[in-house]
């Protein structure tokens, strides 16, 4: 309820949600409803260019890789459209490079996925000054690894082969990995 309060002092609650997976983006836009936002969803870097040029959000929270291009152009887009917005990244791929590149752009902070909606409204409402705490429960490094490796098995289209090429990994060891269910 604490989002709800802080979300008060901001006239503008327009949110933009730009996410490629339906399951997360229905979720998430749900849940950031509730907190009080008016949400936009889109699935693709287009779509949300288009979002922007119709009427430009106060808040975004954007995907770094989408099926048609990188997430950064629709956060680029929008600090050109509206100075500001204010726009968090979420991706699956973190990494330093892409991290400051997003800063650079205009993005006030960088989340990893899987992050809740608690998450994406503090690192959303943060001030200026405020850095964004620390997860209470950060994934361990055996979750990083299965949570990567499904990720690269649906972009291949749940090919096994095709997969443990692209991870430059033994197709059995694949295939043993996938059976088991996935580490806390």
């Amino acid at each position: 309820m604490s989002a709800i309060a802080e979300l008060a002092g901001h006239t503008d609650r327009s949110l933009l949600i730009v996410e490629d997976d339906k399951p997360f983006l229905e979720r998430l836009a749900r849940a950031m409803e509730t907190r009080g936002f008016a949400v936009t969803s889109c699935e693709s870097v287009a779509d949300g260019l288009n979002q922007i040029a119709k009427a430009a959000p106060a808040f975004a929270v954007v995907d770094l890789r989408l099926g048609d291009g990188n997430g950064l152009d629709v956060v680029s887009a929008l600090k050109r459209k509206r100075p500001e917005a204010r726009a968090i990244i979420l991706t699956g791929y973190g990494n330093i490079a892409t991290a400051v590149t997003a800063v650079k752009l205009g993005a006030v902070d960088y989340l990893s996925k899987p992050a809740d909606a608690d998450d994406v409204v503090s690192a959303l409402l943060a001030s200026g000054n405020q850095k964004s705490e620390l997860p209470s429960n950060p994934m361990s490094a055996d979750r990083v690894r299965w949570e990567h490796i499904q990720r690269i098995y649906e972009m291949c289209n749940r090919n096994v082969s095709e997969t443990a090429r692209r991870l430059n990994m033994h197709r059995r060891t694949l295939q043993r990995i996938l059976a088991k269910r996935a580490p806390r």
